[in-house]
């Protein structure tokens, strides 16, 4: 069981989505605290950096997560973005 902290812009930006979207974050948070870090079965999963742990999936064609895990190795995971695929830090 992973701990997954969601940083409060992430937050944010989540409100702005449609419901359904919504629904689907709190569905890839639930993955994330169930199974951890990589999510292949979440559309376009890919690492971001493997060396900084940094990966991301698509919740629909424009919106995504962005997540990492923590350096501690502690089971941490911290979604820093969710938001439009066109303003995604990548």
């Amino acid at each position: 069981m992973y701990t997954v902290m969601i940083k409060n812009k992430a937050l944010k930006n989540v409100k702005k989505m449609p419901k359904a979207r919504q629904d689907d974050f709190f569905d890839l948070v639930k993955d994330l605290k169930e199974t951890g870090p990589i999510q292949k079965g979440w559309p376009n999963f890919s690492p971001l950096d493997e060396k900084k742990k940094t990966y991301h999936c698509h919740l629909s064609y424009h919106w995504v997560a962005c997540w990492k895990e923590n350096k501690d190795n502690t089971m941490t995971l911290e979604v820093y973005y969710a938001g439009s695929r066109e303003q995604a830090p990548y």
